[in-house]
């Protein structure tokens, strides 16, 4: 979450695309519910102790253990930035459609809610996400504008590879998205310190995760 943010603000003109994987078990939640909320949707018990962490998105609960995450950062100077949010999100996942197409992947954008309104993501589709023909949620997302730009971070179930799925993305956004980092992103020198340290003051500590 904390390199999330600071590529938000450090970006500058590009957009950027990041997709990762959790190093432990890890729950994410929405910054508008509560730990609570969370620990009532995903329950730790001792032999299966979890990490959960509040967003800087809205969105809801995301059991990370099963999916792959994705991060775009849309800056400012884009148009996509600035759209509303229930149309940035449409274009989103519309290009993440047809980069599931391209892979022989068949997918559906949901046209309404369809889930039951609980808060757990992968069983609540929402207007605009991604499902399979059966329709088994697929993907989701919570976004977050600031002066910086749009914050989009998503959440695939898949197994469509990683990598060949965000080269795909990226080219299927093309059209909304223009002027892409060129390459790969390399982060000043003390990117990690800094990640490190906004990471303790904010997303680890009490006060944030019980925000609510």
């Amino acid at each position: 979450m904390a390199v999330d943010q600071l590529l938000m603000e450090r970006i500058g003109a590009y957009p950027m695309l990041r997709i990762y994987r959790w190093r432990e078990p890890t729950v994410t939640f929405g910054y508008f519910l509560t730990l609570q909320d969370a620990q009532d949707a995903f329950p730790e018990c001792s032999t299966r102790p979890l990490t959960y962490v509040r967003r800087w998105t809205g969105g809801g609960i995301v059991d990370h253990r099963i999916d792959v995450t994705y991060t775009l950062v849309i800056p400012r100077s884009h148009a996509l930035s600035v759209e509303r949010g229930a149309e940035s999100y449409r274009l989103i996942h519309q290009a993440l459609a047809d980069a599931f197409k391209k892979l022989g992947e068949h997918v559906r954008i949901t046209a309404i809610d369809e889930g039951d309104g609980g808060l757990a993501c992968f069983t609540n589709p929402v207007a605009y996400d991604l499902t399979n023909t059966m329709g088994k949620k697929l993907a989701g997302a919570g976004q977050r504008r600031s002066r910086y730009g749009l914050l989009h971070q998503g959440s695939l179930v898949t197994g469509v590879d990683a990598e060949k799925l965000g080269s795909e993305l990226a080219s299927c956004l093309a059209p909304n998205v223009h002027n892409w980092l060129p390459e790969k992103y390399f982060a000043e020198k003390d990117f990690d310190q800094d990640v490190a340290t906004l990471a303790a003051d904010r997303y680890a500590t009490d006060a944030w995760l019980r925000k609510k």
